[in-house]
């Protein structure tokens, strides 16, 4: 598989646009432009970085969901102590 179509697997699992992709990432919107396109290459560790992101970020926002969740059936099953 071609670096730049890595690069546009990643910016499509993500579900974000190149320009929110490259602002999130921190990487300039012509850079990640250019290699979508394959006009230019990154370092080959860089795809592997930033998959290492996204599925760091997927892991840690869907433990973040469980405690929201968790915390949300806590206060629904609790039970007021009248005095």
């Amino acid at each position: 598989m071609e670096i730049s179509e890595r690069i546009r697997n990643l910016i499509d699992a993500t579900g974000m646009s190149q320009r929110e992709f490259a602002e999130h990432i921190g990487i300039p919107l012509r850079t990640v432009e250019d290699w979508a396109a394959g006009r230019r290459k990154p370092p080959e560790y860089i795809p592997r970085l930033i998959a290492y992101q996204i599925a760091y970020e997927r892991l840690v926002g869907s433990k973040r969901d469980e405690v929201g969740r968790l915390t949300e059936i806590k206060k629904e099953m609790s039970i007021p102590i009248e005095r």
